[in-house]
């Protein structure tokens, strides 16, 4: 059976005063407070999620 490929991801950034649909983003990563470290499966709507608040998370290991 093939590994299934994965992505890590730090939330960096709060928040706080951020669009809703952006904290939405984070919840649905399951990213709550900074400094949380969550192991997603890397699929392409992982990755834009990831984009679409890239100013509050960063890829720690692909």
């Amino acid at each position: 059976m093939a590994k299934k490929a994965t992505v890590k991801v730090r939330q960096t950034g709060s928040p706080i005063r951020r669009k809703p649909d952006q904290r939405a983003t984070l919840i649905g990563l399951g990213l709550n407070k900074i400094g949380r470290v969550r192991e997603l499966e890397d699929t392409p709507s992982v990755r834009g999620m990831i984009a679409k608040v890239a100013h509050m998370v960063e890829i720690v290991e692909e």
